[in-house]
């Protein structure tokens, strides 16, 4: 009697499944514009970073990451990133929180930067195809996030007819309010609120601008502090860690890893003649550690200089150097010079957590 019951239901369900038509369904609901993305576009990096990491440079419509200790290529990559967005017809958005910009090193990388002058010929501002707020404008991670909504806001009523390329400097780098109002700066708190203000919020509106429904693509560019976490036994080793938690890292669809995990692991390369020097470039680690676009993960080395990135390999370098030659001559006094790599600095760069 069981066996029958069963077999008459599966012949009612068989026979009401081929009568329903589901489109139509989901068309009733809504469900049948909301599944497809935009094909994806890049904003393109230097040549030396592609034929390094293998990838064509910054996923539009990602979180991505570029991450490692200071001075192994981040701001390069950053900088890299918002010419090129800059030239496509993207708005650089610069949020500096780390407070060491440069608008001269930034111009020098290409961006397209307009010096406002007084009568007396003194630069007084900086103007061009992009919006620029720092910590005069910005003093927590919730106000962060609160600019990144209001720019969307406006881009949605109208108002701001532009993709947006989002470029902060950087995570770890600005408490959250309850920090502030308490005047301690206390890493949870901080932690906490990269996670609700932007885990919860901004991000998700970022990588939900890649869907076709969507008429803009926005992305968001990150340079994230770390820190060296000590091996957790004597056997152990020791671990990289992300300044501000790991709310973004867990929202990253992308992650570049400069130098090494315990040490920065970049060597200098300079002209030298008698007692001076000019530092034209340094040789650092690059590594994809999170690739959720395309899947390829790779490692190289590469060489940062003032004007970008270039592949570590004699004809590039030795390229970069007839190109500058005569202007290191004239810093270093004149005539020839001579062309020296330093060993790797591999001194350890190891933090306890309230040093965060």
């Amino acid at each position: 009697m069981a066996k029958t019951s069963k077999s008459l239901s599966a012949a009612v369900s068989a026979e009401i499944k081929s009568k329903f038509d589901l489109n139509k369904f989901k068309s009733t609901k809504g469900l049948d514009k909301n599944v497809k993305f935009k094909e994806q576009e890049w904003i393109p990096l230097s040549p030396a970073f592609q034929e390094v990491s293998g990838v064509p440079g910054i996923p539009m419509g990602h979180i991505v990451l570029l991450r490692g200790h200071s001075d192994t290529g981040k701001t390069t990559a950053l900088l890299e990133a918002a010419v090129s967005a800059q030239k496509m017809g993207l708005l650089p958005v610069f949020i500096i929180t780390e407070m060491k910009w440069n608008w001269e090193h930034a111009a020098q990388m290409g961006l397209e930067v307009k010096l406002i002058k007084d009568d007396e010929g003194n630069i007084i501002d900086y103007e061009g195809n992009f919006i620029y707020v720092d910590r005069e404008t910005v003093h927590t991670v919730e106000d962060v996030a609160a600019f990144i909504m209001d720019l969307e806001n406006e881009q949605k009523k109208g108002n701001l007819p532009y993709d947006l390329a989002f470029f902060w400097d950087s995570i770890g780098s600005i408490p959250c309010q309850m920090s502030v109002e308490k005047l301690k700066n206390n890493n949870e708190w901080n932690a906490g609120a990269m996670s609700t203000q932007f885990g919860n919020s901004v991000n998700q509106k970022i990588v939900m601008s890649r869907k076709e429904s969507s008429p803009f693509t926005n992305t968001l560019v990150a340079i994230n502090k770390v820190w060296t976490a000590k091996a957790e036994s004597p056997m152990g080793q020791p671990k990289m860690m992300n300044k501000g938690g790991m709310a973004m890292w867990y929202d990253a669809t992308f992650v570049v890893t400069f130098g090494n995990v315990s040490n920065a692991g970049t060597s200098k390369i300079k002209a030298i003649k008698g007692g001076k020097q000019v530092e034209w470039g340094k040789r650092t680690n690059l590594q994809i550690d999170k690739n959720h676009v395309n899947g390829i993960q790779s490692r190289g080395k590469i060489v940062m200089t003032s004007h970008g990135f270039i592949q570590d390999t004699d004809k590039d370098k030795n390229s970069y150097k007839k190109q500058h030659a005569d202007e290191w001559s004239k810093i270093l006094g004149g005539g020839k010079f001579t062309i020296v790599e330093d060993e790797e600095d591999v001194t350890p760069v190891l933090y306890d957590a309230q040093d965060l």
